[in-house]
């Protein structure tokens, strides 16, 4: 990839991942959602599982774009460092103020969340990436994957006689009641609880490797051709381990991250055949929008959500007035439900396209 050029398609990957996040965690009631729009209750993953991996394969690839080009442009390390560390500080801060945000009750606070596994995953691999070659990340993020997996499977788990890999009966539960503080998700564990960040990090390597890729001197014929291959084996690879440790979001289980990251580097190989190769970029244009600012509208997002659910006009709010209205309509309660989530985005895409037009990138 040139110096200073920019890939349509990445941005494209990003923007559309983030209206994907804002797409299943906004719809008209949690009641009434269609399969591949709702997470696997727990082993299994469906397209919504494939989100959050997806948004983290692609941290990893803008740590090696962007502190790879730094690093080349002879920026002392010591100064990407202190920007790692405060951006860190930063988008984990703000995790923090969505998970107590609009009530504010201090006292349920919960420290695991979405925005803080990123926050710690970018602030390992960004690490990582200054630290070690290439062979050396791939060599970490597999002994990560192999670890969790020898752990989950051999510890017995508090209580039983061997490992146990159910909700709240497991290794990562355990550790989680005992060393994560404030209140857990799911009352005796989380989806984003301290050891199961650590295969997430492998998953923020495996992007690490498709950034460092793209970075490569290889045309852009043969890195599309390697990120399909290492793709569709990571897919293949991470299939067979799953007939032993299964594919579970919740637990991030080995096996999901081999999947999720290998549906990941082959998604962005077929945009960069559409988009970059073929020129296709007028399609991709809305998700580069919604990406160029991608926290900010994910924040966004989760706050304007309370304007439709948290005020109450008459007995309830905008969002079961919308319901009922539709269902009255005829409409099925699903479709209905959906059809809320699609408007919500799109309405979120007016302040995205605004700071867009305006050049406006917010950066945490």
């Amino acid at each position: 990839m040139a110096a200073g050029s920019r890939m349509i398609s990445l941005d494209a990957m990003r923007g559309f991942t983030i209206a994907a996040m804002i797409l299943v965690n906004t719809p008209g009631s949690w009641s009434h959602i269609y399969p591949p729009l709702a997470h696997k209750v727990w082993n299994g993953i469906t397209p919504t599982d494939l989100i959050f991996p997806f948004f983290i394969f692609i941290v990893g690839i803008s740590i090696a774009l962007a502190y790879g080009k730094r690093v080349a442009s002879g920026l002392p390390v010591n100064d990407l460092y202190r920007k790692i560390l405060w951006r860190s500080i930063k988008i984990f801060a703000v995790g923090i103020f969505l998970n107590l945000y609009p009530y504010f009750n201090f006292a349920e606070l919960r420290f695991a969340g979405v925005l803080q596994r990123i926050a710690i995953v970018f602030f390992v691999c960004a690490f990582l990436f200054l630290k070690l070659d290439q062979k050396k990340l791939a060599i970490t993020g597999a002994l990560l994957l192999w670890a969790y997996w020898l752990a989950m499977t051999i510890i017995p788990t508090h209580g039983y006689n061997k490992a146990m890999l159910e909700p709240g009966v497991n290794l990562a539960a355990w550790f989680d009641s005992k060393f994560l503080p404030g209140k857990l998700w799911a009352g005796t564990w989380d989806p984003e609880g301290l050891l199961s960040t650590l295969p997430a990090i492998a998953t923020g390597i495996t992007g690490l490797l498709a950034g460092t890729l793209l970075r490569s001197d290889r045309t852009r014929a043969q890195k599309i051709i390697w990120l399909f291959t290492a793709g569709f084996i990571a897919s293949v690879l991470g299939t067979i381990w799953s007939w032993q440790f299964p594919l579970n979001k919740n637990l991030w289980t080995s096996s999901y991250v081999l999947v999720s990251s290998g549906l990941a580097a082959t998604t962005l190989a077929t945009l960069m055949v559409f988009i970059d190769e073929m020129g296709y970029e007028r399609f991709a244009r809305p998700f580069v929008i919604f990406g160029s600012n991608a926290i900010a509208v994910y924040v966004l997002a989760g706050m304007a959500d309370f304007l439709f659910w948290g005020i109450n006009i008459g007995e309830m709010g905008i969002k079961g007035h919308f319901m009922e209205i539709l269902i009255s309509a005829g409409l099925a309660a699903n479709f209905a439900s959906m059809l809320y989530a699609l408007i919500y985005t799109a309405l979120l895409f007016v302040p995205a396209f605004v700071l867009f037009k305006r050049g406006i990138f917010i950066k945490l």
